[in-house]
């Protein structure tokens, strides 16, 4: 996970696998569901290891919207954007040794540009939005297309690292710990 390599950590990326099935659940709390399974099921892998398990969605009138399937819905969903603020929820989940658990959602507020139509389609047939939790990012290609934040950038990157940090500094340990200077 780049967000994390660039705070100095080398993660182990584990593709958990889970079902990400979540209806009927309120964005936020979709959210917090995926990251705990996919920690969950992380974990039984490796029981030996500190998982963490990430999820996001944009939220746009209590409306979740994760990763469009193709042009067609990534087009949809940016005709819907336009102009408008939206909220981009992570759930974190920690799992650490001897069962501990700490979870919460991350969220932040996302203000949308104007992209005219031949820029979303440009956008769309980069293939960059059908990774992303909205079909935006703010560190690639959709970045332009963003006019600002409130909130944590790293969120809607999909990890915020101030929250892992308080959730680590629960298990008792400090994020600096981590830092692949620390334990070289």
């Amino acid at each position: 996970m780049k967000v994390l390599r660039e705070a100095g950590i080398d993660p182990d990326v584990v593709v958990s696998g889970v079902d990400e099935s979540t209806e009927g659940l309120e964005t936020d709390a979709a959210v917090a569901v995926l990251a705990r399974r996919k920690a969950f099921a992380v974990a039984r892998m490796r029981p030996d290891a500190i998982v963490l398990g990430c999820d996001s969605m944009l939220d746009l009138d209590g409306v979740a919207i994760g990763k469009p399937k193709d042009a067609s819905e990534a087009t949809r969903i940016w005709s819907l954007l336009r102009g408008r603020t939206a909220t981009l929820y992570t759930g974190h989940c920690l799992v650490g040794h001897a069962g501990y658990v700490n979870a919460e959602v991350g969220s932040t507020a996302v203000r949308f540009g104007r992209p005219t139509d031949h820029e979303v389609d440009r956008y769309v047939s980069s293939g960059e939005p059908f990774g992303m939790a909205g079909a935006f990012s703010i560190d690639g290609l959709g970045a332009p297309f963003v006019d600002g934040i409130d909130g944590d950038p790293g969120n809607v990157l999909g990890l915020s690292l101030p929250l892992l940090r308080r959730l680590l500094l629960d298990l008792g340990i400090a994020i600096t710990d981590l830092w692949r200077s620390q334990r070289d």
